[in-house]
């Protein structure tokens, strides 16, 4: 198959979240299973300053935005594992800036204009550059127009009418609403400035848009697609969802085990295997207890913390029970991460008055993120919500068990310890239901209690480290959801010459 992939972000290009490693991983592994993706993201300051061989392909266009004309061009990149070209979408005037979507803290006014240019391009593109697909994949709000498009201007456009559309969810929360009178930069007729496509409580809604118009919707895992129909995960749109069942579903994303693998990881201190598991963890955790500046205190639980500290995290939970649990039980913390100034306070202050038992690291760094997760022995993850969740993936592969509360991805991804799995070697780590710092630590001293028995944690552990979570997996099921999205477009074609 021919697939187009269009977002807003993708490794090693662009980041922000997580739906850059899933835009920059999907197309190789697709790619190796013999279909054609071609990858397309806007030109970005970032994306200049990533250091990959960048070309001009010399292929200019013009698009409308509103009352005007705006141009642009197309540069040429590859990614760099695998044979997957790369389309950058250039126009300086929107891309050439500090941050992909805001700065200082504060979205840049003109997000919705700069999309509608990136939608109009990745359409024009098809044509322009020659590109056969057969499915054009869009990801998140910043490309909820080009199903609009496709279906409202492209469609009877020769070449683009046997075009299917899949739009992936990644996070719901965020959503592209902007105010009415930005409906005049799409293009589009008012009339589909409606309760059913475009329209969001009188504003207009660009992740709306792409749910409303894609042939088929899908999101980060099975469990995700679920909760999205039901307030409060659905941010609003649980009606729209609702009504579009049919056409939902949940792939798990992937994890990459070239750069996450404890046997080849750099970072560490000691490489292991899941043969040398006992000896390699342990010196990964002696290493991580230096660098932090905690007691090398090796059968003390080491409990860690990797992501953004924010509310969506349940930073609030946790940051709660660590105050807790630090005069009350012998754990040490690590904490790495920014976010919400409250809690980069409160883990600063827990640090400063418990040196012995919690440390945070209030910054983002790959290499302390791998050396995190090879030497802690447990990894919390008490989120609010969470779309899919990868840390709890290399969590299972580096032997680190992971706590978490059961929602999204971690309920489709982490296998709770109980007798019966304990007993058919299935349990992969702990779980907690309700969203309360109660249920949390109730789920944490679980593990603590499973910890101080040798063979129940080591069994824990390796059927952890036995998990294939790979991207092989994730990308044939992306091959299928495909495959049924162009065969929705063919029947309809049918049925429209019948």
């Amino acid at each position: 198959m021919n697939i187009l992939m269009a977002t807003s972000e993708a490794v090693p290009f662009a980041k922000t979240g997580g739906m850059a490693d899933v835009c920059g991983t999907l197309p190789v592994e697709l790619a190796r299973l013999g279909h054609h993706t071609t990858l397309i993201l806007p030109a970005y300051r970032q994306v200049r300053a990533a250091g990959l061989p960048i070309e001009p392909t010399g292929v200019h266009f013009d698009v409308a935005i509103g009352s005007k004309t705006v141009s642009g061009s197309f540069l040429k990149s590859r990614l760099p594992e695998g044979d997957v070209p790369v389309y950058l979408v250039e126009n300086d005037h929107y891309y050439n800036r500090g941050g992909l979507y805001q700065e200082d803290g504060e979205d840049y006014r003109d997000n919705c204009e700069r999309y509608v240019f990136f939608c109009r391009a990745v359409l024009e593109a098809v044509r322009l550059l020659d590109l056969q697909v057969d499915v054009l994949h869009a990801n998140d709000w910043q490309t909820g127009l080009v199903p609009a498009y496709l279906k409202l201007e492209y469609a009877a456009v020769p070449e683009y009418e046997r075009i299917g559309s899949l739009l992936t969810i990644h996070n719901m929360a965020y959503q592209g609403v902007f105010w009415h009178w930005d409906m005049l930069l799409t293009g589009l007729d008012w009339k589909y400035f409606n309760w059913q496509q475009m329209e969001f409580f009188g504003n207009l809604n660009l992740l709306k848009t792409g749910l409303a118009f894609a042939d088929r919707l899908n999101t980060v895992s099975p469990r995700y697609a679920e909760e999205i129909q039901t307030a409060p995960l659905g941010c609003g749109l649980e009606g729209v969802l609702q009504n579009r069942r049919g056409a939902l579903s949940g792939i798990v994303n992937g994890v990459d085990y070239r750069e996450w693998d404890p046997s080849i990881d750099k970072h560490l201190a000691e490489k292991f295997t899941p043969e040398s598991v006992a000896t390699g963890k342990a010196a990964c955790k002696a290493a991580l207890q230096r660098e932090l500046g905690l007691p090398e205190e090796p059968r003390v639980p080491l409990v860690a913390f990797v992501g953004r500290l924010a509310d969506q995290k349940g930073l609030d939970l946790l940051a709660a029970t660590v105050n807790d649990w630090v005069k009350t039980h012998d754990v040490q913390w690590a904490i790495l991460g920014t976010g919400d100034p409250q809690y980069e306070e409160q883990f600063a202050m827990l640090a400063q008055r418990f040196p012995n038992r919690v440390a945070a690291r209030l910054e983002f760094s790959n290499a302390l993120a791998h050396q995190f997760e090879a030497g802690a022995d447990m990894f919390v993850m008490p989120s609010r919500y969470e779309p899919c969740g990868l840390n709890q993936l290399y969590s299972l592969k580096y032997g680190t068990v992971p706590i978490v509360r059961a929602t999204g991805g971690l309920v489709d991804t982490i296998t709770p310890v109980d007798d019966k799995t304990l007993a058919d070697g299935t349990a992969t780590g702990f779980a907690f239901g309700d969203y309360s710092a109660v249920a949390l630590a109730k789920a944490l001293q679980r593990a603590c209690d499973a910890y101080v028995q040798p063979e129940v944690w080591s069994r824990i552990m390796a059927t952890g480290m036995q998990q294939d979570w790979s991207w092989a997996t994730s990308a044939r099921k992306y091959v299928e959801l495909y495959e049924a999205t162009a065969a929705r477009v063919r029947r309809g074609l049918v049925a429209g010459n019948a």
